[in-house]
C-alpha cells in the first residue's frame, strides 16, 4: 500500500531501461519505495538498471517482458501480481522511429505504432484489471506532447502518442470509482539516449525533471502532468491554429 505521503512502496516498470523511469524509481526509492519490478527485454542493460536501483537499497526483481510479443504479456506480468500488490505501475516503454526513413519503410513505421500503442494498450489493459482486482494502485502512463497535435517532422511517433493518450484517458474515465488513479505525463522534449542528435526544442527538460513531475502528481492524484508545466498553454494554443497557417510552421 501507498504510506501516508502517497509514496508507493512497491513499482512495477514497464520499459525497464527507461531513463525516464529510472530516474522516477530512484526518486520514489529514495523515499519509501522498498520493491521494484523492471521489466523489459532481457540485457545487460536491465541487469545493471536492477544493480543501481538494489544499491539504493531496493528489493528489485527483473522479469522478461517484450512490448512486441502481446500474447505473452498476460503470463509474464500475472507473474509479478502473483507475488503480491503492486503501489504504482509506470507504463515507460516506447520508440521515437526514425521519421523519414518509417515514411519509407511502413513496416518500420508499423513497428512504432505497435510498440507506443498496441502493446502499451495490452499491456496497460492487464495492469489495470489487477489493480482493480487489488482495489488500489496507480498506472502512470508516458505520453508525449507530440500526441496533442501530429507534425509534419514527427507525425508517425506523434500519431502513436495520441493514440495512447487518448486510450490512457478513457481507461482512466473507466476506472474512476474503483481505487485505481491513472495519471498521464506528457513531457516535452527530454534530453536522453532516445533524442541524442536531435535538435533540441525548446523548453527541454531531463529525466530528473520528469521524475520530480511524476512524484508531485502522484501526492496529488493528478489526471494529467505537464513537463514543464507551461507546455499545457503553449499546445493548447498550438492545437488551436488554423490547419492552413500551422503547415506553415516550423514544427
Amino acid at each position: 500500500m501507498k504510506d501516508a505521503f502517497g509514496t508507493p512502496q512497491s513499482l512495477l516498470v514497464l520499459g525497464g531501461t527507461s531513463e525516464i523511469a529510472l530516474a522516477t524509481a530512484r526518486r520514489l526509492v529514495a523515499r519509501r519505495t522498498r520493491t521494484v519490478w523492471l521489466a523489459g527485454r532481457p540485457s545487460p542493460a536491465l541487469e545493471e538498471a536492477a544493480v543501481q536501483l538494489r544499491s539504493l537499497g531496493a528489493d528489485v526483481h527483473t522479469v522478461a517482458f517484450d512490448a512486441l510479443d502481446s500474447a505473452s504479456h498476460e503470463v509474464a506480468l500475472g507473474k509479478v501480481f502473483a507475488e503480491g500488490d503492486i503501489d504504482m505501475v509506470l507504463l515507460a516503454f516506447g520508440i521515437l522511429g526514425d521519421q523519414s526513413r518509417d515514411e519509407s519503410e511502413p513496416l518500420s513505421a508499423v513497428r512504432v505504432a505497435q510498440t507506443n500503442y498496441t502493446g502499451a494498450v495490452s499491456a496497460g489493459l492487464i495492469c489495470a484489471k489487477a489493480l482493480q482486482g487489488q482495489g488500489h494502485g496507480s498506472l502512470v502512463v508516458l505520453s508525449s506532447v507530440a500526441g496533442e497535435r501530429a507534425r509534419r517532422a514527427n507525425f508517425i511517433y506523434g500519431s502513436s502518442k495520441a493514440g495512447l493518450d487518448a486510450f490512457a484517458q478513457g481507461l482512466g474515465d473507466a476506472l474512476h470509482g474503483t481505487g485505481v488513479h491513472v495519471m498521464v505525463v506528457r513531457p516535452g522534449f527530454v534530453r536522453s539516449k532516445m533524442t541524442a542528435g536531435l535538435e533540441e526544442a525548446p523548453m527541454a527538460t531531463t529525466p530528473e525533471a520528469v521524475a520530480a513531475a511524476i512524484e508531485t502528481g502522484l501526492r496529488r492524484r493528478s489526471e494529467t502532468v505537464w513537463v514543464p508545466g507551461a507546455l499545457r498553454v503553449v499546445m493548447s494554443a498550438l492545437r488551436h491554429v488554423p490547419r492552413p497557417l500551422f503547415r506553415r510552421l516550423p514544427v
